[in-house]
């Protein structure tokens, strides 16, 4: 204990403690406290105001008892694997093109990452007015009217479409970092060998690029099946509850519903789905990354 007391009082240790203790102190209080007092407040029904009741497993059962919670679970899950599937597809195939050095390319990387850096509350309403029925600009340039944020067929398709539009220049950014590390002799074997730009990209630049890709898919996964402030500020979860996802759900019900338990149990639903995609690709990894050991 002495021995630990003088290694921890020494000038370096001791400095290195205090730099490190703000970051300690803002993860134990808003972070780990959180997390294990929600979870005791998932077996009871609190309202804010009245004293806390233990009510063991009823919000648990209560939820899965629930019709409308399956469809916000769909709902969920849609916007998560499209988000997913889309915005890691578009930013690798716009890394690659923008990796042969065409011209303009800088103003390219800059124009497409400036969507992730913009704050959400200015995109929601940008794109709010795009997809406006009757002034937008998108039904103007498709010659269409679509009522496309107030009807249950086209409002997930139209967040969907802004999601993948704000995450295109965060993934690029990472794909082209991978790419640079790439030796460029690889593709001058490919092509040596005959190969064109389709099968280069499928049997090299992919294979090469797996580890960044893994990563890409992990937390864009992560990230859209937390997605809140883009429906909050686009549809509030309509029309119907044709947009109502986990995370708005549990906003709903903790702050206009007041009801704390509900909340609570729907939050560790989410947790819990979230762990079992992320230990399923972490398992799947081998598979999937070229040369993981």
């Amino acid at each position: 204990m002495k021995n630990f007391l003088d290694n921890l009082l020494s000038s370096e240790k001791l400095a290195g403690w205090v730099f490190i203790l703000p970051a300690l102190a803002g993860t134990l209080i808003f972070i780990v406290i959180p997390v294990i007092c929600s979870f005791g407040l998932s077996f009871t029904k609190w309202d804010l105001l009245n004293p806390i009741k233990f009510v063991g497993f009823d919000n648990y059962r209560l939820l899965f008892a629930e019709p409308l919670f399956y469809k916000i679970l769909i709902n969920t899950a849609v916007f998560a694997v499209s988000t997913s599937v889309f915005g890691v597809i578009i930013p690798l195939v716009l890394a690659c093109i923008l990796n042969s050095k065409i011209r303009g390319s800088e103003f390219y990387k800059t124009a497409y990452f400036l969507p992730f850096i913009t704050p959400m509350i200015v995109i929601g309403v940008v794109w709010e007015w795009i997809f406006d029925p009757n002034i937008g600009i998108l039904n103007h340039l498709l010659h269409l009217h679509i009522n496309w944020l107030y009807d249950t067929h086209f409002a997930m398709p139209a967040l969907i479409i802004v999601s993948v539009w704000k995450l295109i220049g965060y993934n690029m950014v990472i794909f082209l970092s991978s790419l640079s590390s790439i030796s460029q002799s690889m593709f001058e074997a490919a092509k040596i060998d005959g190969a064109g730009p389709v099968q280069t990209f499928i049997n090299v630049t992919v294979p090469l690029l797996s580890p960044s890709i893994f990563f890409v898919v992990i937390i864009t996964a992560i990230s859209s099946f937390q997605i809140f402030d883009l429906i909050y500020l686009m549809t509030q979860g309509g029309p119907l509850d044709s947009t109502n996802v986990l995370v708005y759900s549990i906003y709903k019900n903790a702050f206009e519903y007041f009801n704390v338990g509900k909340a609570s149990a729907i939050a560790y639903v989410l947790f819990i789905i979230i762990l079992v995609l992320t230990l399923i690709q972490w398992t799947l990894r081998k598979k999937l990354v070229y040369n993981e050991n």
